[in-house]
């Protein structure tokens, strides 16, 4: 499979998770905390693919976009650390919705930036076999990516 292609069913399967969470009632605590858990699972499997495997041979394809892997780290980092407060956080502190919202918003920007921006230039450089090959190594690597957000490098840089 393709990377990029991987990576944006990867981003497809966050959002409609947001989406989830977005509809949950005010009161929809067990589903909540349900939903947040697996973000917290999508999301830090996802980043550490990204930053194992993807972002590395994208830089280096297109070294123009360094600035951008670089940013995006630091963008992965904030929500790393979201994540890991999520999943200590009782659904029903006053802060929980909250802090998935500043989440939501964190990673929507994120992959906006990302599918229309970044992913083009990375698309056009590596070109379809690469990107078959990448998307298999990223594939691969799921099933032995950490769960525990601070387990992603980019968590402590």
């Amino acid at each position: 499979m393709d990377a990029i292609v991987l990576l944006k069913e990867d981003h497809q399967t966050v959002e409609k998770l947001f989406k989830q969470f977005e509809q949950a009632g005010d009161r929809a605590y067990k589903t909540k905390r349900k939903i947040a858990d697996k973000v917290i699972e999508e999301l830090t499997v996802h980043t550490w693919i990204e930053e194992k495997i993807f972002y590395p041979a994208a830089r280096a394809a297109v070294p123009d976009t360094t600035d951008h892997v670089l940013e995006s780290v630091e963008e992965h980092h904030v929500v790393l650390w979201m994540l890991s407060e999520l999943a200590g956080l009782d659904p029903e502190d006053e802060r929980f919705d909250a802090k998935m919202t500043v989440l939501m918003e964190s990673v929507r920007h994120h992959v906006d930036e990302e599918e229309k921006e970044w992913f083009p230039q990375v698309r056009s450089a590596l070109g379809r076999n690469r990107l078959g090959e990448l998307g298999e190594q990223l594939a691969a690597a799921k099933p032995d990516a950490p769960h525990d957000p601070l387990r992603v490098p980019s968590a402590h840089e």
